[in-house]
């Protein structure tokens, strides 16, 4: 339950800051790589992607301590993940191969992306 302004926000931004910044790379390598990861093994593909969502796990902690201020990159999150979500999903129904992501990252992402936008802190009151 949330009592204060920004107190969801803030929590589920430090969540997704986390695993954003220390999950996804045990997910993909070890963890659970046919869920996580994409056939063939591209190490190029994987350095990449564990670039910028280790980057965007830091700025999401930075942006949980004062998430009104930062409801752009908040958004941007949220909604880039649906994104993302929605084109592995296509490109795994495409490929039988890939159907382990359905079970993987699709619904990961998915989850990340709604609690982000439900739990975003109001627009600021225009004075």
């Amino acid at each position: 339950m949330c009592h204060e302004q920004g107190t969801c926000a803030t929590s589920r931004s430090d969540a997704g800051g986390v695993i954003f910044l220390v999950g996804v790379y045990p997910l993909m390598m070890f963890l659970w790589p046919s869920g996580w990861r994409w056939q063939p093994h591209q190490p190029e593909y994987e350095q990449m992607i564990l670039g910028v969502y280790a980057t965007l796990g830091v700025f999401l902690l930075i942006a949980s301590r004062r998430p009104a201020e930062h409801r752009s990159l908040i958004a941007f999150t949220a909604w880039s993940s649906l994104v993302h979500a929605g084109i592995m999903t296509v490109q795994a129904l495409a490929n039988a191969g890939e159907h382990g992501h359905l079970l993987g990252d699709v619904p990961a992402l998915i989850i990340v992306g709604i609690a982000l936008i439900a739990l975003a802190p109001p627009k600021p009151l225009r004075q």
